[in-house]
Parts: C-alpha cells; structure tokens; sequence
C-alpha cells in the first residue's frame, strides 16, 4: 500500500503501482462517447496513463491541460486522462477548456481499473476515487516508468515522466 497525503494528512492507497519491467494490466474504460476502451486498442503505441481523483479539482485540471498541451507534440504516443468522473463530465470539462490532444476515459462503472493498478484510495475524504498517478507503457505493453504523486494536491513530475517516452 501506497502511503501519500491529502494536504498533509495520511491517507493509503489499497496496494503499489504496477512495477517497472512488468506487463501492463489490461482495462476496460469507457469513453466520452460511452464506447468501451482497452489497452489493446491503443496496441503499437506508446500509453501515457495520467490518473487523478476528479477532473473537477484544480491540479486535476491543470495536469489534464498540461499533458494535452505536450501532447500533441509526442510521437506514436497517446495520452489517456483516467479518472472516477462520469463521461459526461469529463466531456464538459475538455469541451469548456479546447482539450483536444488527450483521451479522457472514465473508470465510474466498475473501479476495477483503480483496483487492478492498486491506486484506489483506501481512507480519507477521497476514499475509492483513484489517487493521482502516472504510468507509461511502451508499444508492447511493458510498464516502463510509473510516479504515485505522494501529495495529492500536487502535480506530477511531467518532465520526468515525458522522459521516460
């Protein structure tokens, strides 16, 4: 288990990110459009996940905006923005904001996507949403670089993880 904070006060997650070197669990996300997405569907390509609790929150949104800005500037490289938000919603944030170059799937259905990445948070406040995470997965599904943001209000390290691609 993973032990990060909320505004400096503990809180877990239910297990550890998936290892470097290992295969990428497989997923079913669903979409902005209701359709159903695997890894599978992004085979031959680089998967960059950018996980968060809610695309409702500021350093959600900023990460979001972030990773959509640099986005377009990656090779064979997709962005998948992985949240507990509903589509809709997430639908109406990239619409309001021009995000354009990510994937935002949604993970409301079932959570097996926070479970299975072990990122689900255990305690607190924000309790089975999915902590803020990213993890890169290469073109044969490898994992090849993860970070489990100890502080949840903070944001990822982007230039850490853009160099891991």
């Amino acid at each position: 288990m993973a032990n990060i904070t909320l505004k400096g006060n503990a809180i877990n997650t239910i297990g550890n990110l998936p290892k470097t070197g290992s295969k990428a669990p497989d997923f079913k996300l669903t979409a902005v459009d209701l359709s159903t997405k695997t890894l599978k569907d992004f085979t031959g390509k680089k998967v960059i996940l950018n996980i968060f609790p809610s695309v409702d929150t500021g350093t959600c949104a900023a990460s979001v905006r972030a990773f959509n800005k640099k986005a377009s500037e990656l090779e064979n490289t997709v962005v998948l923005c992985v949240s507990r938000d509903l589509p809709f919603a997430q639908a109406r944030f990239c619409g309001a904001e021009g995000i354009e170059n990510v994937i935002m799937l949604s993970d409301f259905a079932t959570g097996s996507f926070g479970k299975d990445y072990e990122l689900e948070i255990a305690n607190g406040p924000l309790a089975h949403l999915n902590s803020r995470a990213i993890v890169i997965i290469d073109e044969n599904e490898n994992v090849v670089y993860t970070e489990q943001v100890p502080e949840i209000v903070d944001e990822p390290d982007y230039d850490a993880a853009l160099k891991a691609i």
